[in-house]
């Protein structure tokens, strides 16, 4: 007969109170693991997590309060989980994951690793390490109504990054500046003035209107002379947008003529982009101000929740006003030669794109949007639900006991659904596939072959846009197989600096070469042949070609197709109908996010899982893929 502990079997309950744990994240997901860990029996855990907390969190990670804000998310975690089991033993760290001093012998002292993270970048560190060093990985994520928990282990799963994941979408610079369709556009173009304006100046992200745009065919020497640009109100002159602003002294008139009025009127000269769109409609300062005092025809009076509020276009300048003169302020307390740094939290850097945004959405014909929308849009957020976090949190709990208790055969990747499939289940479990034989990561070689341009390509963009941002290395040392073994990056300080400007072609390196690129904090060695060609795309920097793909496979095309072919095999997504009773490690488990400093208290029963993991009541939740996404953010 089972002895049970609680919910628990005898010997799991023993395993729990001896194996230790670290959780990466202590944010939305990261609350209520770690709340769910020390209530399942849990005694030693770890947790890191580099953020402070902010208001914005309150509203669903609950072990925090308002007295809170401003302080480690990490050990005021430690500190609230404490209350619910005082004889645990939690150590937080107020760091990131991505430090060096946290190496392969630091993840060897854990049994299981658990992430909460929010980020790619991180995740593929984590999961790069977990493989070094040999220890299974509980990955995870939400996005709303959306969540997702898979298992990772060395030789016997796919790795977080055998599949490609989709990359964040860009938008061609010209259709920013000179032709936005859609607010994503209006809302990056305002990001990008605010750049442009009071922060870090990158001539990727000009704002002005672009006159080599492709579309536009026309001579600006004949068109130029029909902009009629205004010196008083805005100076339409082709310089710096920052050293223009700051000879205004940031005046918001000049500034708002110049790039609501002068700009579009500037745009308007390129008469063949209007041909088969609607034309722009420049807006004037002192002709908006004059309306001021009475509300403009049509205007309704904004209703409901400030940041939901559309308001109107004099609304949206005042905005524009007021954010200025008070970023200008930010700007001359810092000191001369100060930059500001676009945060989505901050109140008036929000203002201003929210503000810019919208009257450039009016100019294009397009529909406002509100504070809440932008800040949606603007920060990549995906509105987080508590409940979702709650589900996904107890599931890697339910996991991470399968893998205690050594039935990692059992362990599933388990989608949650918006809706019951057609077996009318909200909780899809998958079979974890193998690993991809071609990974670039988890391989027995990994290799990888890369078509640049060796006459334009330096060292430093190997370094920085291919080694780190591609590949995902922290500290990479690269030398040429060339018989000589010419170290061409050094992760020591200083070592090979001197190379940085030189071209590849510089050091010998051509069609057919090969570079070996180790991460010694990763335990990571990658390959990488060279591909010379001189016919990239423009402002194309490389391709990652052969077997590992840079663009993930395009998603499912209906919900159906989604919910069944989640893990990339029909088979394998269908979930577990055999009528075998199996006790498992648990036979219930109920996890309770209890809301600290409210009057409510939300409590989620999560039924017996095994393999067929049900949800106890219906959840508005929606299913995600694993192989055609990446883990979804917190």
């Amino acid at each position: 007969m089972v002895q049970l502990v609680g919910s628990l079997r005898k010997e799991v309950a023993e395993s729990l109170s001896t194996c230790r744990v670290l959780v990466v994240g202590a944010g939305g997901i990261g609350c209520e693991l770690l709340k769910n860990l020390v209530l399942t029996g849990f005694k030693n855990i770890e947790v890191i997590d580099l953020d402070i907390i902010d208001v914005s969190n309150l509203n669903r990670q609950f072990l925090f309060q308002k007295k809170h804000v401003g302080k480690s998310k990490a050990q005021v975690a430690k500190e609230s989980v404490l209350q619910f089991c005082p004889t645990a033993n939690i150590t937080a760290y107020h760091d990131s994951i991505m430090n060096p001093d946290y190496n392969v012998e630091f993840f060897r002292n854990f049994m299981l690793v658990m992430n909460a993270l929010d980020n790619r970048a991180a995740r593929n560190h984590v999961n790069r390490m977990c493989l070094a060093a040999d220890i299974p990985l509980i990955e995870s994520g939400t996005a709303g109504y959306l969540g997702q928990v898979t298992v990772i282990k060395k030789g016997l799963t796919e790795c977080y990054e055998c599949q490609p994941k989709p990359t964040q979408k860009t938008f061609p610079g010209c259709t920013i500046r000179n032709t936005p369709s859609e607010p994503i556009h209006c809302i990056v173009w305002a990001k990008y003035l605010f750049n442009q304006l009071f922060g870090e100046e990158d001539a990727d992200q000009e704002v002005s209107p672009d006159t080599a745009d492709p579309e536009a065919s026309w001579n600006p020497a004949e068109t130029e002379a029909r902009a009629m640009a205004s010196e008083t109100d805005g100076d339409i002159k082709r310089v710096s947008t920052k050293e223009w602003a700051r000879s205004t002294g940031y005046d918001p008139a000049k500034l708002f003529n110049k790039l609501f009025k002068d700009d579009i009127m500037y745009l308007l000269t390129m008469d063949k982009l209007w041909k088969k769109r609607k034309a722009p409609l420049p807006l004037d300062w002192h002709q908006l101000e004059s309306q001021g005092s009475r509300r403009p025809q049509g205007e309704v009076k904004a209703v409901g929740l400030k940041d939901q509020q559309v308001l109107g276009v004099w609304g949206y300048c005042q905005l524009f006003q007021h954010s200025i003169e008070t970023l200008r302020s930010e700007l001359q307390e810092k000191g001369d030669g100060a930059e500001l740094v676009w945060d989505k939290d901050d109140a008036p850097a929000l203002d201003f794109v929210t503000a810019a945004a919208n009257l450039r959405m009016h100019i294009f014909s397009m529909t406002m949007k509100s504070r809440f929308d932008i800040k949606s849009m603007a920060g990549n957020i995906i509105p987080a639900i508590a409940t979702t976090n709650a589900i996904i949190a107890g599931l890697i709990v339910m996991e991470g006991l399968k893998v205690v208790s050594g039935e990692l055969e059992s362990c599933r990747t388990i989608f949650l659904n918006k809706h019951p499939n057609l077996r009318k289940k909200l909780l899809v479990p998958c079979i974890l596939d193998p690993p991809c034989a071609n990974c670039y990561v988890c391989a027995s070689r990994p290799e990888v072959t890369v078509k640049l341009n060796v006459l334009k390509t330096t060292v430093l963009a190997l370094q920085d846009r291919i080694l780190k941002e591609r590949f995902g290395m922290v500290a990479p040392d690269v030398n040429i197989e060339d018989g000589k073994g010419t170290i061409l990056i050094s992760s020591e300080e200083g070592e090979t600096d001197a190379n940085n400007g030189k071209f590849l072609s510089d050091f010998g390196i051509r069609n057919g070469s090969r570079l070996q690129s180790d991460d010694f904090l990763q335990d990571y060695t990658l390959l990488i042949n060279v591909l010379h060609a001189e016919d990239l795309e423009k402002d194309v920097e490389f391709e990652v070609v052969g077997d590992a793909p840079d663009k993930a496979p395009p998603p499912p095309s209906n919900q159906e197709d989604a919910s069944s072919i989640a893990n990339g095999n029909k088979d394998s997504a269908q979930p577990s109908t055999s009528n075998v009773h199996h006790p498992g490690p648990f036979s219930r488990l109920i996890f309770a996010p209890i809301l600290i400093g409210t009057p409510y208290v939300l409590k989620l029963s999560i039924a017996s899982m095994d393999i067929g993991a049900q949800l106890c009541g219906h959840l508005q939740v929606d299913c995600w893929g694993f192989r055609s996404n990446p883990m979804l953010p917190v």
